[in-house]
């Protein structure tokens, strides 16, 4: 287990190589990158929206439960939603839901290529199968994720003001004072390069996962599992990390 473990690791980062040559074709790399972003960013946008508003409404209303009664300030709630907000629930969480759609969707997409010889084919025609099939997809992961992560903490904190304050927990005045209280920019630039790392780890792995499948429809099936489970594992290890430097 840990020979193969090693083995693909080293197959994951000769494979880097082949997947940044040079576009043989520019505007069909670029209609691919489109298309890509349209899938990733549009076709994601209603599981972002619908996790965020929970999320930040959970947060608010379980916030109120334990500082109730406390001699803490109610507007406190406001600016201890935003900033787990923008820190670790948007960047994470959302790239973990990501990596659950695209991530799978990828690894299914170029796993049925391979096995349908689709690759195979395109290879033969000279194409650089790494660099089509894989570049576009990061090149749009990249753009489209930190978009839906950002959307995601403004969703986030939205959700958390309609759970509270129509509600009647606090007033709407403790909550945007709460809101823009302490606000540190450097959390934004934090919240930012978790979602760069992470878009890259989602998409890279799932694509790995899906390029080098071999088997039938059984062996399909455990590339996507994988494609989702080591894309959770290392963002989650990524997202520690990440934590130590930018805080240390």
């Amino acid at each position: 287990m840990n020979l193969n473990l090693i083995y693909h690791f080293g197959n994951f980062i000769l494979w880097q190589k082949q997947i940044y040559k040079k576009p043989e074709n520019n505007k069909m790399y670029y209609k691919e990158t489109i298309r890509q972003m349209y899938d990733i960013g549009i076709g994601s946008l209603p599981i972002v929206f619908l996790i965020s508003i929970f999320i930040g409404a959970v947060t608010s209303v379980q916030f109120y439960y334990q500082m109730s009664g406390s001699l803490i300030p109610m507007y406190y709630i406001g600016y201890i939603v935003r900033d787990m907000t923008i820190i670790e629930l948007a960047p994470t969480i959302t790239c973990l839901v990501l990596a659950g759609k695209v991530g799978s969707n990828m690894a299914a997409e170029l796993g049925g290529m391979r096995q349908k010889e689709h690759i195979d084919a395109m290879e033969i025609m000279g194409v650089n199968t790494s660099a089509y099939l894989i570049m576009p997809k990061l090149i749009a992961a990249l753009l489209m994720i930190p978009i839906l992560v950002c959307a995601s903490a403004i969703i986030g904190i939205a959700g958390a003001y309609l759970s509270s304050v129509p509600t009647g927990l606090f007033t709407s005045a403790d909550f945007i004072k709460g809101v823009r209280s302490f606000f540190v920019p450097y959390n934004v630039v934090m919240m930012l390069v978790k979602a760069f790392v992470f878009a890259y780890i989602l998409t890279s792995v799932s694509c790995y996962q899906g390029y080098f499948v071999k088997g039938g429809s059984i062996e399909l099936g455990e590339a996507s599992t994988r494609a989702v489970v080591y894309s959770n594992i290392l963002i989650l290890l990524a997202d520690y990390v990440i934590a130590l430097v930018l805080t240390a």
